[in-house]
């Protein structure tokens, strides 16, 4: 049976970061996906996502909470919003914001959806997977709590050459070399990833739950 995936981006461009060619893989397989922008972003990064869904074959949803200022807001007020979009969808899988993500958002949103695991009420969901994002979770600072334990790994190899062309649809988001969030660095990353599962191309994610 296919899965139902969802992905919670907190901004435009963390579902490529993240985990772009997993969700690329994922459509391969004949999953469905869709993605979650809970907020907008800038002007720049909203102008973006038409493009990029088109490349990640997605449907999505825009939340359009306001950027930088979701930890202000009521967990009681996000929480409702992420209740009414998983009892619709039901997924199976969930891709979801790093606990330690050095944005303040990205914490804000892992509380917000960290509810989800609890199998007696979401029996559906099999799966949670926290996302690596570059100048996200690799700027966390380096405490003990927020060490991001790598244990699931996913070959790309078949699909970098798909997420590169959708993060350089984010033109305005890269940075120039040597910076984290600079496409070398980015594909450095992954091809790391890679080599530590002998593959030229990988996504890593921090597991939290795994029902099979």
């Amino acid at each position: 049976m296919n899965n139902k995936v969802l992905v919670i981006a907190v901004h435009p461009d963390d579902e490529v970061l993240g985990c772009g060619g997993t969700i690329l893989k994922h459509k391969a397989n004949g999953d469905d996906v869709k993605v979650v922008f809970v907020s907008g972003g800038n002007s720049s990064q909203k102008s973006y996502i038409d493009d990029v869904v088109k490349v990640l074959g997605v449907s999505f949803e825009n939340l359009d909470l306001p950027d930088m200022y979701l930890a202000d807001q009521s967990l009681n007020d996000i929480i409702p919003l992420f209740i009414k979009i998983i009892d619709e969808y039901k997924p199976s899988i969930l891709y979801i914001p790093n606990r330690s993500d050095i944005h303040s958002d990205h914490r804000a949103i892992y509380e917000a959806v960290i509810p989800f695991t609890k199998s007696f009420r979401y029996p559906f969901i099999k799966e949670v997977n926290m996302c690596e994002v570059h100048s996200e979770t690799d700027l966390a600072p380096p405490l003990i709590e927020n060490v991001f334990q790598a244990n699931y790994f996913v070959d790309i190899s078949d699909f970098w050459e798909a997420k590169k062309k959708s993060i350089e649809i984010y033109e305005s988001e890269l940075l120039e070399h040597p910076h984290t969030r600079s496409m070398s660095a980015i594909e450095a990353q992954n091809r790391y990833r890679g080599s530590l599962i002998s593959v030229n191309y990988a996504e890593a994610f921090q597991t939290l739950k795994r029902i099979i």
